[in-house]
């Protein structure tokens, strides 16, 4: 495992941590690789119960990584680390609770929505920047946001670009509950107690509770094919250049 993704397994969570603080965790090709080979790896883990994601001080994650993304504009986005990335995360069949402290702009809050439970502390920031980059949704979000905060909340933060503070992702249900102290340290005690629990009683209910899966997986790739022909268009080109200079 590259050290910009740190695991560990520790009675019954898997702690996946993005750990590359000096870019505010933007997320890179190696770093989804890592990230989905430790999901798919937990799907057959007995040890592992519960999923815990986490950033670093002051940041969960800055999106992706913008010299990526340039790189990717080449060829597209059908087959590449992304792309498996959102359908593991779409699929993955145990729980995952997000702890957020900080910066969570684009995937770093579009991942929100596929978690079952998301904490935030009170100096969170969420924002999908998406249309600003001649970008479109990604991540299933342009299905599940309006789904879970209503067709106006969700074109706010996908479209517009509205950035939302902690509390105001805490009413739109992208996180659970806002946390004034130590959040990790409250998304990890939530992880254990889950882990706790009989784990196929608890696979049942999260599969009721969430339903088919199949509707989010084709609109993922709905929304790659879209976002793949953007990547090549002259807009998103002039937008990466523009943030690239500043």
């Amino acid at each position: 495992m590259t050290d910009l993704i740190q695991t560990t397994t520790e009675n019954g969570v898997l702690t996946i941590r993005l750990n590359r603080p000096d870019k505010k965790n933007a997320i890179t090709l190696d770093m989804y690789r890592t990230i989905t080979a430790a999901l798919q790896g937990a799907a057959g883990d007995e040890a592992v119960r519960v999923i815990l994601i986490c950033g670093v001080p002051g940041a969960f994650s800055a999106g992706n990584d913008i010299k990526d993304f340039l790189t990717l504009a080449q060829g597209g986005l059908q087959r590449t680390e992304i792309h498996e990335f959102l359908t593991t995360v779409a699929t993955a069949p145990k729980p995952m609770i997000a702890a957020v402290d900080g910066l969570a702009i684009g995937i770093g809050t579009t991942l929100l929505m596929h978690c079952d439970m998301a904490f935030a502390s009170s100096r969170s920031v969420f924002r999908t920047p998406f249309i600003d980059l001649g970008l479109t949704p990604e991540a299933g979000s342009s299905l599940i946001g309006p789904r879970i905060m209503g067709d106006q909340r969700a074109f706010a933060l996908l479209a517009l670009g509205d950035t939302f503070d902690a509390e105001a992702a805490r009413e739109a249900g992208i996180v659970y509950k806002v946390v004034e102290d130590d959040v990790e340290a409250v998304a990890r005690e939530t992880a254990e107690r889950l882990a706790q629990k009989p784990p196929r009683a608890v696979a049942i209910a999260r599969e009721l509770l969430r339903g088919d899966r199949k509707d989010i997986v084709a609109r993922i790739e709905r929304e790659i094919e879209h976002f793949s022909e953007r990547l090549t268009s002259d807009e998103a080109r002039a937008a990466f250049m523009a943030f690239m200079s500043r």
